[in-house]
């Protein structure tokens, strides 16, 4: 992305310098924030930007040497790209189906048979997305490989097949890493330890086995004789953010920006007892895709469901009971 220069910024705001941006990482500092804001955004970058990934598997057929959860386990890790994820919306938030449709989910059908008698590897590249989708973007399995494949899902001998009907859903990782936007995010303050936050162990000379990073040419290092500020704190902060391929790293800063102010929108509605959007999720913050509903049932599936039946938290024997019939708890006392 492309940003223009913010002319007359005041001294005492806060201020990014960015020191490296490629297509998969940004290294940059901030000032002007204290060490609880740096801390809450690297939290948020880790676990709470939403992306897109698989959640819900068909198999169709699956002859394959991998059992069905295994290879369902691998298309949930395949990163998808998650450009302009806003416009997907999440299932528990979706007014025009109960479980998935175009409007909270991106389809992705994967059929591969080996006919020769080499072994067939089966990649990323094999998942067709289906239209229609929210957008042009959402859903497209990241390749990043200069051979256009991306990463491998199983391999197959003669005469095997696997096809399965995936379904991607919106999400973020505190649910579950496969939504995660990044690999790594590293960050670090006062890389001279002149406020004495941590306490090196060494052998013999601290200096030797514990090397300076590369963030200490950014600030002057401890004078011998130096007194120290009891009163000091860390006002500079440097991130090196990895993203995954799903999304831009600066556009993983953004939304995770994006997530703190909605949060903290829902604080001051919640102190100020505002309530005219009607419920706590009014800002719209990060979720899972199946997350407490209306009434507080936890999405579709209370995780009381028999393979008889929903019988709404009875067992296949009728009522509360076990099969040995009614339990000493809440009933009239040990017999």
């Amino acid at each position: 992305m492309d940003y223009d220069a913010m002319d007359g910024l005041e001294d005492t705001g806060p201020r990014v310098t960015v020191r490296q941006a490629s297509r998969d990482r940004a290294d940059f500092t901030m000032e002007g924030v204290d060490l609880s804001f740096a801390n809450s955004l690297r939290r948020t970058l880790l676990a709470e930007v939403p992306t897109m990934a698989i959640d819900l598997v068909e198999v169709q057929a699956n002859t394959s040497s991998l059992a069905d959860e295994f290879i369902a386990h691998r298309l949930g890790l395949i990163p998808l790209n998650s450009k302009n994820v806003d416009d997907v919306a999440y299932t528990r938030d979706c007014e025009y189906c109960e479980q998935y449709c175009e409007h909270c989910s991106v389809t992705l059908d994967l059929h591969a048979r080996c006919t020769g008698d080499e072994i067939m590897k089966v990649y990323a590249r094999d998942l067709v997305v289906s239209e229609p989708r929210p957008n042009e973007w959402v859903g497209m399995p990241v390749i990043t490989d200069s051979l256009g494949l991306g990463s491998v899902i199983c391999k197959l001998r003669k005469d095997q097949e696997i096809r399965m009907k995936c379904i991607a859903k919106k999400g973020i990782a505190k649910e579950h890493a496969k939504w995660a936007p990044t690999s790594a995010v590293g960050f670090e303050y006062d890389p001279h330890n002149k406020l004495r936050h941590l306490d090196y162990w060494y052998e013999e000379d601290p200096v030797k086995e514990w090397p300076k990073s590369h963030n200490a040419a950014w600030e002057d290092a401890l004078q011998d004789g130096e007194p120290f500020d009891f009163s000091a704190n860390p006002s500079k902060f440097y991130f090196d953010v990895e993203s995954i391929g799903n999304l831009e790293p600066d556009a993983v800063v953004l939304q995770g920006i994006k997530v703190m102010q909605q949060k903290l929108a829902l604080v001051i509605q919640e102190l100020s007892g505002d309530d005219r959007n009607g419920d706590a999720d009014g800002f719209g913050g990060p979720r899972s895709p199946d997350g407490m509903q209306a009434g507080g049932d936890y999405g579709l599936n209370q995780g009381y469901t028999t393979p008889f039946g929903d019988t709404g938290g009875q067992t296949m024997y009728g009522g509360g009971t076990t099969p040995f019939g009614a339990t000493p708890y809440g009933q009239s006392g040990w017999q």
